[in-house]
């Protein structure tokens, strides 16, 4: 496994060449670039007491773009070479057609780094990463005579970009990512139930092998999992739900964030689109997206077209004051890019997608907010989720969820899923807790075929006449 930088202007093709190759296919267009990448990842899982898979990827390529107006012709390859550019350059012209466009400024550099530049994947020899896989699986087991099953995962990535401007400037990041999942499976009389935890984010390794991490990480796994065994029926209808703080907020982000990007509003296909500074939201209600965390999973020091990292407000105190824009979508719409352009890898041309979506704290006492809940849910933990970015409509599934009845909270109920959509759930804020949390670090956000790494957060909500759906008479 080589550590050695990234540098495909030294090894891989002349600088020159390149540049003149993209300063041809981006002649007469409004904007573009070539995005050079390597990218190296590494997979352990573990499965009822034995090493399943240990999977090693390496991939390299590059893409060069050509912007003009509303078109982007892109053409990338794994071939980084002068010859391999050039035929990706008549592609990407294209799009430019007779020209005629004035190229963009070059976007701001910054010094700031957001996480360290180092290889996740060297931090331990595989015979520890494997050790402690086995140790976690022993540990939960030792932890309670019910479980069942145990599958427990470490994955490290190390992604090195370089991207050129057709000005000649050039901006080079190092990103790595770690992450850990434990699944744990128990069963009492017959019934078997699950439970999942995790964490991750741009570090290394070293952190998520240590003990004290790792064994908090299985008894959270457990502790659902055990919840879960006295789960009962979900009750379906119209009520109030409290959402707890911290992961809850992909609510958040899959029913108001996708919304709240360039692309969609843009082209009118978005439910907030027309609706910039005008109340969408229930008083105090602030949602910002910030790449700008250190080591947080969807932190970015620039995005993949070069622009920094940014705290960017979207709505404040329930008005709706910005969108999240990449280069092309913000000159199009006459407005600044927002650090929000990026893309899966060198394969995929770039679009406005989140970084760390969360909604700052209130005032309130989450004890006060679920003791303020006559007939409803507190949810605490979520799973998958559809969202219809037209209208906002959500459907989600609750992983964690309780009962609660005149402001006690009572059993554990399975089968529920919150159905709405956005904007309006957004209007029935009703009370916004003082616990503003972030995710763990688990988070992947799915758009046009594309996934990236995301963060999410909230504090404690109660929201009025949500849906549930339930199992329950």
């Amino acid at each position: 496994m080589s550590h050695d930088p990234f540098r495909p202007f030294e090894t891989l093709v002349d600088e020159s060449a390149a540049l003149a190759v993209l300063r041809q296919a981006t002649e007469g267009a409004d904007d573009g670039e070539l995005f050079l990448e390597r990218r190296r990842s590494e997979v352990l899982s573990f499965d009822d007491g034995r090493l399943r898979a240990s999977n090693y990827d390496a991939a390299e390529g590059f893409g060069l773009r050509a912007v003009r107006g509303q078109t982007a012709g892109y053409a990338h390859s794994t071939e980084v070479s002068e010859q391999a550019m050039r035929r990706a350059a008549e592609t990407a012209r294209l799009a430019v057609g007779a020209g005629g466009g004035s190229m963009a400024d070059a976007p701001a550099r910054t010094n700031t780094k957001l996480y360290a530049d180092i290889d996740p994947m060297s931090e331990a020899e595989f015979s520890v990463k494997v050790e402690t896989l086995r140790e976690i699986d022993a540990y939960a087991r030792d932890l309670d005579a019910r479980v069942v099953q145990v599958s427990a995962s470490l994955a490290a990535s190390l992604q090195e970009i370089e991207i050129l401007r057709p000005d000649g400037q050039r901006f080079a990041d190092m990103r790595p990512m770690a992450r850990l999942n434990v699944s744990v499976i128990v069963e009492e009389n017959g019934r078997r139930e699950g439970g999942t935890a995790g964490a991750g984010g741009r570090y290394g390794l070293s952190g998520l092998l240590a003990s004290d991490h790792w064994k908090g990480a299985v008894q959270e796994a457990l502790r659902i999992a055990v919840v879960n065994l006295s789960a009962v029926p979900a009750p379906a209808g119209v009520m109030d739900v409290v959402l707890g703080a911290g992961w809850p907020g992909i609510l958040l982000h899959e029913a108001v964030g996708h919304g709240l990007e360039g692309d969609f509003n843009r082209k009118g296909t978005s439910a907030f689109a027309g609706l910039m500074g005008q109340q969408v939201a229930a008083k105090g209600v602030t949602v910002l997206d910030d790449g700008t965390i250190p080591d947080r999973r969807g932190s970015i020091t620039f995005d993949d077209e070069g622009t920094p990292s940014a705290k960017n407000t979207l709505i404040e105190d329930g008005v709706l004051v910005g969108y999240m824009q990449d280069r092309q979508n913000a000159r199009l719409m006459g407005v600044a890019p927002t650090g929000n352009g990026r893309r899966e890898s060198y394969a995929h041309i770039p679009m406005p997608r989140m970084t760390n979506t969360y909604m700052l704290s209130g005032d309130a006492d989450p004890k006060d907010i679920v003791a303020d809940l006559k007939d409803g849910i507190y949810a605490v933990g979520f799973g998958g989720g559809q969202v219809d970015i037209t209208n906002g409509k959500f459907v989600f599934s609750c992983t964690e969820a309780y009962r609660v009845q005149d402001g006690k909270v009572g059993a554990p109920v399975k089968g529920a899923t919150l159905i709405g959509d956005g904007a309006t759930a957004l209007k029935h804020i009703r009370a916004i807790g003082n616990d503003m949390a972030l995710d763990p670090g688990i988070g992947n956000c799915g758009k046009a075929g594309q996934w990236v790494p995301v963060g999410v957060g909230q504090p404690t909500l109660m929201i009025g006449g949500l849906t549930v759906g339930g199992s329950a008479a």
